[in-house]
This record gives C-alpha cells, structure tokens and sequence, in this order.
C-alpha cells in the first residue's frame, strides 16, 4: 500500500487555516497515487487546545472541519485527528480521536487509549479513554490506529512502571492480539534534547517487539512553550528505519509498504546543541506568527545570555524587526558596553544607548529619606534591574514590540533575577537552557565567524549590578550547579541520591533549597520555550507555599 505521510505546522483554534493545509496535502497526496494519508494528532485544531476543549461552539467547528475535509477524500483515504464527541451519558464528554475518511464520508472513528497526565500533558483533564479495538481494512491490509500512546517516554514514568510493565498498557498490545499488517501512529510528541533519542528507540523496539511495521506522523511548529520536531517515521517489522522525515521543517513523504528492504533513509544526526538552537529559532518564530506580533526587543547588556537570546531572534524574525537597548550604569564595563554595540552591529540590528546613572540616582535620593540609617544591599541592585525592565516595557508599549526574556534556567532555578525587572517579558527564550548550553550555544554561532565577541563568551558571568560583581560570589560553578539541577529538576532525584552521586553535601543542600524557595518567582514569569523534559511552567506544578523537607 502506497501511503503518504503528511508532517505539517498547525495553528491552535484556527480551523481554515488548518483545513487548507490538509485538504491541500490530501489531493497533493492523490496525486501521487496514495491510498492513505496520514495527519498528525489533533490536527483539525492544533495540539493542545486546552480548555478551548470545554467550550461546544469549539467541538463543532473541529467536526464541521472534519466532515469538509472528508468531502475531498474520493478515491484515496484519509486519518486525521480530531476531538470527538463521546455518545455515551457516561464519562467525559470528548474523545480523542482519529477520523478514518474514505468515499466522502466519515467511514470509522478511532480513540485514544492512555490519556498522559503527567508533565505538560493532561489529557484525561478532557477526553474519555478509548475501551475498543478495532482494526481498519483497505488495500487487503488490516491496519491498526494508534495515538501518540505508544510514546510514552517520560524518564519519571518509567522509572515508577518499568519500560516493560509499560509497553503492556499500551494499545499496541491489544492490538496486535488481531494481527494486523501495519501500525498507524498519529502523534504529537514534543521535543525535548535529552529524550529524543528515547522516543525513536521506542518505537523501533515497539516495532521489533510485535513484528509489525508502524507509520509515525508527527507534527512540527511550537504552540506557546510546546515546541514540535516533526522527525516522523516508517519503521519495518525489524525495528529498522526505513524512512525518517525531516525535523523542525514540514515534510510530505509517500512510502510502500511492500517496500520492507532496510535502506536507512535517515536524517543525519546532530549534536544536542545545534539541535536546541533549531528548537528555539522555531519557537520564536512560531510564537510570533502565531500571536501576530512582528517586532521585539530586549535588553543587550554585553553578557552571554542577552548575545544568545539576540542571535535567536535575528535568526527567527531577521534584524530588521528588532530594536534593542543598552542601557549601562556606573557599573557596568566599558567592554561590556563595546562587546554589545559590536554584537548588534555584526547582526546589523537597530540599538540605542539609554545610560541608566541619573535614572538610579533619582531613585535612590527619591528613597533616601525612607532608607534613612539603611546600608545599600540587594534593594539597590534590584532598582537597577527594575529601572532596565521599565524602559525596555516603554520601548515596548510605544512601538508594539515584544519584550523578549533572557534570563537561563539555572538562573530561574536557584531565583538569580529580580521580579518586575530582569525577569520581564512577554517570551523567555533561554529559560530551559541551563547556563552551560548557554556557553555551548554561543560558541555553536560563532563555530563558522565570529559573531558574538569572544570577550562576551570567556569573561566570569556578572549581572554588573555592584563593583567587582560575578555570578560566583552568589552561586556554585555553574559547571557543578546544572548538573545538581538537572538531577534535582528533570531526574527528580532526592538530595541524599544527588550527594550519592558525589556532590559536596552543602551545595547540593544549598541549590536545592534555593530552587524549593523561588517557586513564587517563576510563578510569575513569561511562558518559556520548552526544550528539556522538565521545563518551568505547565510541566512543573509546585505549590508556592509548600515546607520542603530536605
């Protein structure tokens, strides 16, 4: 059976727009003489809709989108994915459904099995689990419909079932009890750097486990913080790649199934850094697109984080929509000051200089008389950081422009910033980024030209707030802190299994606890482009006023 393999970039909420791309890829696949075309899951209305789900008028346009879509679906075949409305008085009122679409009808309508609850997921917040199985014949091929639960590869869920104990609630399994030719998964599986390699592993293993070739297709683009990579695959009954799509792109493949000789049409492979780099430029430029906003800005300070951040966004909107400030105080360095004109001038973006000193005087005279007898301390710094979040807010109210967040995960983590302030924002790039890939990122950029200044990349870090100012008067070696974090953060690791691994035991203690005491700072920050498998925000829920026990 010749089937094709549609992996496109949907739009939460916007169904003509969606509804174009599909039926536009349904006759492209027609023409090329496929049987079946595969979209990805939720693709009538983008992955994930959230509460849009619990509003009718919104269910209605997905099955009004579904049932024109499948007017256009005479002499091929067509699954798509879309909610569905559950007949039954009992349970919740949607499934999550594949629609099987033939002769220009709805011929068949298949649901989800495992709802994941877990990280960013919460799927049974919505849908009812699917409780039947049964299979699709077309072509003399029997086929089964998956979706997206056969990729549960959550570090976390594994650990508490056992990949084992897992592969067996999966659908697959029940499946494959009625011996079908061929496994159809629909799927919208976000990115993540440390667990890609994980999903690709299960669905071969999948594959080789029940000795039947599946069909992965997955979408790309980012929706907020979800970030998609595409990266869909045929996989044969061997557990051998037999076509990889694209990643972080839109693709359109046409395999034969008949055509099982192993020959590795594969992507080739990149390291994880140039990898998050793809990422980020597409969540950026998503997120713009998407919202309908064209400009940004930020603050260029001459440190690493704001040179990422930068290049990122020229890469994702081109300089000619972004307009930055310096704004430097008495603190600051002159060749900070010089690493950031450069930087903006290399990537010939628009930037001005707003000198902060007088600004900060006024305030602190203006305080003077309530501070009265107080010594200076982290209160000033503060005000400094609070009065750069001001202007770059004005620069934003006055020109439209998105104020783009550049603080990095192990800042966020351990609270290292100043609310209203550094902290501003309307989308953090960096925030997933721990500040050692931060350092990786940048010399990636710089691994043709120089584009970023050396200076910005070798100097101590130092937010240039006091005299003398470093990153390590404040924190551990960002080198021996991310690797806490990570343990503590996305292996949920205890402190006494961290110092197991042989961490000193006062540090792990003192950057855990300062992770447990910011929750009410990340609380309020901008949504952060989600790179890891634990990012701050939607996939991580803590309470702001809970007693950690250490």
């Amino acid at each position: 059976m010749k089937i094709a393999l549609a992996q496109l970039n949907y739009h939460i909420g916007n169904f003509e727009a969606n509804r174009e791309q599909i039926i536009h890829h349904v006759e492209k696949a027609k023409v090329q003489g496929a049987e079946l075309v595969v979209f990805s899951e939720l693709a009538v209305c983008g992955y994930y809709p959230n509460d849009l789900l619990e509003r009718r008028e919104f269910i209605d346009k997905c099955i009004e989108s579904v049932n024109l879509i499948a007017k256009h679906c005479i002499g091929i075949a067509a699954l798509v994915g879309s909610p569905s409305l559950n007949p039954s008085p009992n349970g919740k009122m949607l499934f999550n459904s594949a629609y099987f679409l033939q002769d220009g009808t709805i011929k068949s309508v298949h649901h989800k099995t495992l709802l994941p609850t877990y990280d960013i997921f919460d799927e049974y917040r919505h849908f009812e689990p699917n409780q039947e199985f049964n299979l699709i014949e077309l072509g003399g091929l029997k086929l089964a419909v998956t979706i997206c639960e056969d990729l549960w590869y959550n570090q976390p869920v594994f650990s508490a079932f056992g990949r084992e104990n897992l592969y067996a609630l999966c659908p697959i399994a029940t499946y494959c009890k009625k011996n079908p030719d061929l496994i159809i998964n629909l799927s919208a599986s976000p990115f993540s750097y440390n667990q890609a390699k994980l999903r690709k592993d299960i669905l071969l293993d999948n594959a080789k486990k029940y000795q039947v070739p599946i069909v992965y297709v997955n979408q790309i683009g980012a929706q907020t913080e979800l970030i998609f990579d595409g990266g869909s695959l045929f996989v044969n009954e061997h557990g051998e790649v037999m076509r990889e799509m694209v990643y972080f792109a839109p693709d359109f493949a046409l395999i034969d199934t008949a055509n099982n000789i192993h020959h590795q049409e594969l992507q080739s492979e990149k390291d994880t850094i140039a990898v998050i780099y793809d990422a980020l430029v597409l969540g950026i430029q998503d997120y713009f697109k998407k919202t309908g906003f064209k400009t940004a800005t930020l603050g260029l300070s001459g440190g690493i984080d704001s040179a990422v951040t930068l290049v990122l966004a020229e890469r994702a909107l081109g300089a000619e929509n972004l307009h930055v400030l310096l704004m430097p105080s008495k603190f600051s360095s002159d060749h900070s000051i010089d690493d950031a004109v450069a930087l903006a001038e290399n990537l010939g973006v628009k930037y001005d200089i707003l000198k902060i000193h007088d600004i900060v005087d006024a305030f602190d005279d203006g305080l003077a008389g309530v501070f009265a007898g107080k010594k200076p301390d982290l209160t000033e710094e503060n005000i400094q950081a609070r009065i750069r979040g001001t202007l770059l807010m004005g620069l934003s109210n006055k020109f439209g422009h998105i104020l783009l967040n550049t603080s990095n995960k192990s800042e966020a983590a351990v609270g290292y910033g100043t609310l209203y302030g550094d902290m501003n924002g309307g989308l953090s790039v960096l925030g997933d980024v721990y500040k050692t890939d931060v350092f990786q990122l940048a010399r990636f950029i710089n691994r043709e030209s120089e584009i970023i200044p050396v200076n910005t990349i070798v100097k101590p870090p130092s937010a240039e707030l006091r005299p003398d100012q470093k990153d390590s008067d404040s924190l551990p070696d960002y080198e021996i802190l991310d690797k806490i974090l990570f343990a503590y953060i996305e292996l949920a690791h205890s402190p006494a299994e961290i110092i197991a691994l042989g961490y000193d035991d006062a540090t792990v203690y003192r950057s855990v606890l300062l992770v447990n005491r910011n929750e009410y700072k990340r609380f309020q920050t901008p949504p952060i482009l989600r790179v890891s498998s634990k990012a701050f925000g939607f996939g991580r829920k803590m309470p702001l006023v809970a007693k950690y026990a250490l």
